[in-house]
């Protein structure tokens, strides 16, 4: 599947994007563990939606970049719908949010994700990118339910 990855605003299809997403966790893991931003978050200035379309303009994945500092951002609301897994959709928009990162001279990109079956994939997705476990950063807590993975970007 071919797909073109560009920053946008949350227009409707992107908000259902949302929606699936926050829908294909509830079962993954306690709420209270779902690090999630709403739609007004994403919409603010330190952070930039990605979105994945494929041929046919259809919203098939999304992930953010939010800035913390001027040397630390943050990998966020990583989505593929199920139905365009497996097709490099995932890896686009990573490639898309580290590139955003470097060009924005951040010295360290780190995320959150959760463990067990249903992130596998993801883990998968994110070492092959060149992250790297860590501890727990910011405020996450260390509760067992969340993963943490670190990428140093060279410029």
């Amino acid at each position: 599947m071919s797909v073109t990855v560009t920053s946008e605003p949350l227009h409707e299809d992107v908000q259902d994007l949302i929606a699936g997403l926050n829908e294909h966790l509830l079962p993954l893991s306690p709420i209270e563990f779902q690090f999630r931003m709403t739609a007004e978050q994403m919409a603010e200035p330190d952070t930039t939606v990605f979105i994945a379309r494929d041929l046919h303009g259809n919203a098939v994945g999304c992930g953010a970049l939010k800035i913390h500092t001027d040397t630390l951002g943050e990998v966020k609301r990583m989505f593929t719908r199920p139905e365009a897994r497996g097709n490099g959709v995932g890896s686009a928009l990573l490639d898309a949010i580290v590139t955003r990162a470097r060009d924005q001279r951040l010295s360290w990109l780190m995320l959150e994700t959760g463990v067990g079956p249903g992130f596998a994939d993801a883990g998968r997705l994110y070492q092959s990118r060149g992250f790297t476990a860590r501890g727990p950063f910011l405020d996450y807590p260390d509760s067992g339910w969340s993963a943490f993975y670190e990428l140093h970007l060279s410029h």
